[in-house]
């Protein structure tokens, strides 16, 4: 008798695969206004670049163990674009305030960081939708399955229970 192999059904499912894609995609997309933002902004911002290239990092990070079906750091990802996408909101409007004489110019237009700045709040709100949604598909799911057996590859009835190996 062959060793029972470890199978999770959720991960196989269309939705399952295009929620963890739509996460990694807006992850990386934020990981990617984050620095950009960061750099075009690099002479006027005040210590605040530590933390914009922690985020970004762990972003990049996160897209990493996500599209290797982790899902525990989903809610992590979740807590953090809460936070983050709050220090957006509250620092975009004094990259316009920015546009006038008399303040150092940054690398990129002070205009256009603002307008990456708020791009970066809805982007940061469905990172919040996008995890939970994903952290509900319940990726962990594990079934033991005899692999001589090709019933594994269809997911069980709702409601049912799992045959015992060697029914």
């Amino acid at each position: 008798m062959a060793e029972p192999v470890i199978y999770h059904p959720n991960r196989d499912k269309p939705e399952s695969k295009a929620m963890k894609a739509v996460v990694v995609l807006l992850l990386i997309v934020s990981a990617a206004l984050v620095l950009i933002v960061t750099i075009g902004g690099w002479s006027a911002l005040q210590g605040s670049t530590p933390f914009a290239f922690a985020y970004a990092f762990l972003n990049l990070l996160f897209a990493y163990y996500v599209s290797r079906w982790n899902r525990g750091v989903l809610t992590v990802a979740a807590a953090l674009a809460v936070l983050y996408g709050v220090l957006a909101l509250v620092a975009a409007p004094s990259w316009f305030a920015r546009d006038k004489a008399g303040f150092a110019d940054p690398l990129l237009d002070p205009g256009l960081i603002g307008v990456l700045t708020f791009v970066l709040v809805p982007i940061q709100a469905m990172i919040v939708i996008a995890c939970a949604r994903a952290f509900s598909q319940q990726w962990n799911i594990e079934i033991e399955v005899d692999p001589e057996d090709d019933r594994h590859h269809e997911p069980p009835a709702r409601g049912g229970t799992p045959e015992p190996l060697g029914a």
